[in-house]
């Protein structure tokens, strides 16, 4: 199956609930086609159908899936790379290697598989990188090593990236949300939802929609204008 459309073409990762899942409906909402790509199915078509873009199944730390996906796309002009995650808040003493392989796999490294595949067509479409980072690439915290080391990885990928191509017709961003209440935590704790509520619990949260409208208001620039990071935080955090 090969996808074409006469509206500029837009991937999300990590698509199927939360921020993803409002930036595909954002970025539709602005006119573009979304793929709107991610590993639970049953949610991405569900997507996909509301908002009239195309649901592709996608595991970003699988590089047979990335080039399934790329195979398909004739055209990008904006890659969001979205899907990321943490794992626990074990101190370095009681660091799971097995929770810190999934974080860099799945933030650095999946985020490497995507950028590589999809990299010529964007260049190609004169289009947009923007990385979905965290207030943790920038900021260490105790029991956040492994998702800080990731995030932290992330970021010096994203400012190199810009740095290789300043010369090419590619913009590429970095937007590092704060503390927003999706199911980012529920999965950080292994669905344990008492402790997943902990985080959000009496404080000022971001929503999903928030983070999404800034990357509908990044990608929306003209093509001269390149927005390089966006730390955005509940007013109650910093």
């Amino acid at each position: 199956m090969s996808i074409s459309s006469d509206k500029k073409i837009a991937v999300v990762t990590g698509a199927s609930s939360g921020i993803g899942k409002a930036t595909a409906q954002a970025l539709a909402q602005e006119g573009w086609h979304v793929i709107v790509a991610a590993r639970r199915t049953d949610k991405i078509k569900a997507v996909a159908e509301e908002i009239g873009g195309t649901a592709i199944e996608l595991d970003v730390t699988s590089q047979e899936s990335v080039d399934n996906l790329a195979s398909q796309l004739e055209r990008v002009d904006l890659l969001v790379n979205n899907a990321g995650g943490a794992k626990g808040m074990d101190s370095i003493r009681d660091a799971d290697l097995k929770d810190w392989q999934w974080m860099y796999e799945t933030n650095v490294l999946g985020t490497l598989r995507m950028t590589k595949a999809l990299l010529d067509k964007l260049i190609a479409s004169k289009g947009h990188v923007i990385n979905i980072g965290s207030m943790a690439s920038f900021t260490a915290y105790a029991g956040g090593a492994g998702y800080n080391a990731a995030k932290f990885g992330e970021g010096a990928l994203t400012r190199v990236l810009r740095l290789e191509h300043v010369g090419d017709p590619i913009r590429v961003t970095q937007i590092d949300p704060g503390r927003v209440e999706t199911d980012f935590s529920l999965v950080r704790f292994d669905g344990n939802q008492d402790k997943a509520a902990q985080i959000y619990a009496d404080k000022l949260n971001l929503s999903a929609a928030d983070i999404a409208e800034a990357i509908r208001w990044v990608s929306s620039q003209p093509a001269h204008v390149n927005i390089d990071r966006i730390h955005i935080m509940p007013r109650d955090q910093a």
